[in-house]
């Protein structure tokens, strides 16, 4: 049982999308984990409303629904309908689906969230030491771009002739 609910937590982890900051996950992905269909799903957030406040949920734009389609995340337009749940939404709908599948699905739903926030912490950690490398090797592009210059200099022969050193003699 614990390798299934790791291997779901993996394919979870893959329904979860950035959209406008948020994580969140289509609503017939979540009535393929809980079982259900997507119109229950849907009836039963719209049954208690008052569980879900506009910044759990949010409906995709029209801009938003043809990314999804281009980048073939969902096979059409209608797949998609109503609201979208983010993390907080989806931890409330264990409450709203009472069933013991809808309480594992959810526990293995909140691991997958926090696998992907752990990730996503990796790459910021990631990425700021790359950005700092970059600066490094920036400053070190300038240096090394003065030095050729100064070399350049001074491999070029001197515009006037200089005068000679030393003593002269008058023979």
């Amino acid at each position: 049982m614990a390798t299934s609910i790791v291997l779901r937590e993996e394919k979870i982890a893959q329904q979860i999308y950035f959209l406008r900051g948020e994580k969140v996950m289509l609503d017939y992905d979540l009535a393929q984990l809980y079982q259900v269909e997507t119109r229950a799903l849907k009836q039963a957030v719209k049954r208690n409303m008052d569980s879900f406040p506009s910044d759990f949920m949010f409906v995709l734009n029209a801009k938003e629904i043809k990314y999804l389609v281009s980048q073939n995340v969902i096979p059409s337009k209608s797949k998609l309908g109503g609201a979208l749940p983010t993390e907080q939404g989806v931890a409330m709908l264990s409450s709203v689906l009472k069933s013991k599948r809808a309480r594992k699905v959810n526990i293995a739903i909140m691991r997958a969230f926090v696998q992907m926030r752990k990730f996503l912490e990796t790459h910021k950690e990631l990425a700021a030491q790359i950005k700092k490398l970059e600066n490094k090797l920036d400053k070190h592009d300038t240096i090394i771009q003065k030095i050729f210059e100064a070399i350049r200099q001074l491999m070029q022969p001197p515009l006037t002739p200089r005068k000679k050193i030393g003593y002269k003699s008058y023979e």
